[in-house]
């Protein structure tokens, strides 16, 4: 992973010291809450229903042992005992006090992690697929692209004021697309030409909130020394034309709704030839220079395990259910990746409190070489464990409670925190997973089902993703009571589609048995190995409508 060098270090410890002064003199009524308000934003610090939170940068994902330990310290110290991790690859504090954010932001420095540009209208954190380096099929390892346009965009003064947020993603697996890219204002999809020459695929203009929008190509093949030129031409584009006077139409989701992608294309390109002929372009010296951070770990030469496995796997039906479901295939024989379950039972997803971090950080130690990824799906990830150590792995992780077999089911639901701590929900999303939870309780009938994505958000900001789930669940106020919308059909990946409404929204005892109504629909119709998220697409949404309102009203 990458590593400050002097420079980085004195920034970061700077601006800690810049923050501690603009906290201070807020504290001492200096600075009134408007002036304060971009100052803490563009620090991470919001302010929630019950305290300040905030949001630390985890860039791409990716963090170290030391760092987690220091999460850990940092919660017990200064917070409850606990961190969030988010759909954003980041981490959460949902209950520091205004007074200590300095203090916090000084210890974060320490072990090189900060919060700059984790909120505000700036370019957020850079985010990918929590598999890159270690997955075969990859194009590029997209780590390296991803430090890239971190080092190119933070505190960029261009861009630190744009009309609204602005997210990046980068995707290098040609098959699969974990990195949600078509839902980004950019997303870029790492590809070769026929010349087996690696570059870009560049989608604009994908987002949720309150106005959900696919991105569309602009460009089919970007060579990869441009990257940052056209990233450059882009924002330009949208910072010159993006709507400042309503923040709701603000996002360049909107401009290239208005323009239509042809004429932003042409803008785009119009605004990129002058970059070019300064040439401002990436070296290799400087692609090699990012790269050298992320070179393979010291791998062994090992053999395939499988077969030594199959005997434990006989002798232990959760072991080798966890195999089955919460291991990802690794480039290099004898290793696997292993997907963490942040889904605790009776916890907000994505909740691990100072111990587990710990704990975690230990095992990161013991088996992936210190290192640990956070996934969109709230997960974590130990990318690089050997096949032979993963009973002994399962067993550790079982007695944390972090060995749940299931991801990709059901039972593995984004959720946002609604309600119950951010101040902009609607409706409460926390109780909404954990009845779903105990509607669907056996994990044969789980396994079943096959994969199936259940996201829950709290409002029409849509942090928990609801728009692109298979299943996605949104919280709404109807005269002060609190009633939830059902989507079918959302896809986050190279399908990429926003899910369609069944219809009129239901109170929050009803909505287990809904979600059982959809449920049973799909198992009595499917044809064999059918897909939950193709037989949606087969049948249309009316199928389900019929049977979930006429049993409902």
């Amino acid at each position: 992973m990458y590593v400050y060098d002097s420079y980085d270090q004195q920034l970061v410890d700077q601006r800690v010291e810049q923050f501690r002064d603009q906290t201070n003199r807020f504290l001492a009524g200096q600075l009134k809450p408007d002036e304060f308000l971009p100052l803490r934003l563009q620090n991470g610090l919001y302010i929630q229903r019950h305290a300040p939170m905030l949001r630390i940068a985890v860039p791409y994902g990716l963090i170290n042992t030391k760092q987690l330990r220091k999460i850990a310290h940092i919660t017990r110290v200064y917070d409850k005992g606990y961190a969030h991790f988010t759909t954003r690859q980041n981490i959460q504090l949902n209950w520091p006090e205004l007074k200590d954010v300095p203090d916090i932001l000084g210890e974060l420095a320490e072990v090189q992690m900060h919060n700059i540009q984790t909120s505000g209208n700036c370019i957020r954190n850079t985010t990918t697929d929590q598999f890159a380096g270690v997955v075969a099929d990859e194009v590029a390892d997209s780590r390296p692209w991803c430090e890239l346009i971190r080092q190119w965009s933070t505190l960029h003064p261009e861009f630190a004021y744009l009309p609204r947020k602005f997210k990046i993603a980068v995707n290098g697996s040609p098959n699969v697309d974990r990195a949600t890219i078509r839902f980004h204002d950019i997303g870029l999809q790492l590809v070769k030409n026929e010349l087996d020459e690696v570059g870009f695929q560049v989608f604009v203009g994908g987002g949720l909130g309150r106005t959900p929008v696919v991105g569309q190509e602009i460009k089919s093949f970007l060579p990869k020394h441009d990257l940052l030129t056209y990233l450059n031409a882009i924002l330009r584009v949208y910072n010159l034309k993006g709507r400042r006077d309503n923040k709701y139409k603000a996002r360049i989701k909107i401009l290239v709704k208005a323009m239509g992608v042809e004429a932003f294309q042409a803008a785009v390109e119009n605004e990129w030839q002058p970059i070019i002929a300064s040439q401002d372009r990436l070296t290799d010296e400087e692609i090699e220079r990012v790269s050298q951070h992320f070179i393979d770990p010291s791998y062994e030469q090992l053999q395939d395990e499988t077969s030594a496995l199959a005997q434990l796997r006989f002798e232990h039906k959760e072991f080798d259910n966890w195999l089955s479901h919460n291991i990802e295939a690794h480039k290099k024989p004898g290793y696997a990746a292993v997907t963490v379950s942040v889904k605790k039972p009776g916890h907000a997803p994505g909740d691990i409190t100072s111990t587990q971090l710990d704990s975690l950080a230990d095992i990161a130690d013991q088996f992936s070489f210190g290192e640990l990824r956070v996934s969109h799906q709230q997960n974590a990830i130990l990318a690089d464990v050997r096949q032979q150590d993963l009973f002994t792995l399962w067993q550790q992780l079982e007695a944390l409670g972090f060995a749940d077999p299931t991801v990709d089911t059901l039972l593995d639901v984004i959720c946002c925190p609604g309600g119950d701590y951010c101040a902009l929900a609607n409706a409460k999303s926390l109780p909404i997973a954990e009845a779903i939870k105990r509607q669907f309780d056996d994990l044969d009938y789980i396994y079943d089902l096959g994969d199936l994505d259940l996201n829950i958000s709290g409002c029409m900001n849509a942090c928990g993703h609801h728009h692109i789930g298979h299943i996605g669940i949104l919280g709404v106020d109807k005269k002060g009571t609190e009633f939830y919308q059902v989507s079918l059909g959302g896809d986050s990946g190279q399908n990429a589609r926003i899910g369609k409404i069944l219809g009129p929204s239901f109170r929050a005892d009803e909505v287990p048995s809904v979600i059982q109504k959809i449920i049973d629909v799909y198992v009595e119709s499917r044809e064999p190995e059918e897909p939950f998220i193709d037989f949606v697409h087969r049948v249309e949404v009316a199928t389900f409508k019929e049977r979930v309102y006429a049993a409902s009203h």
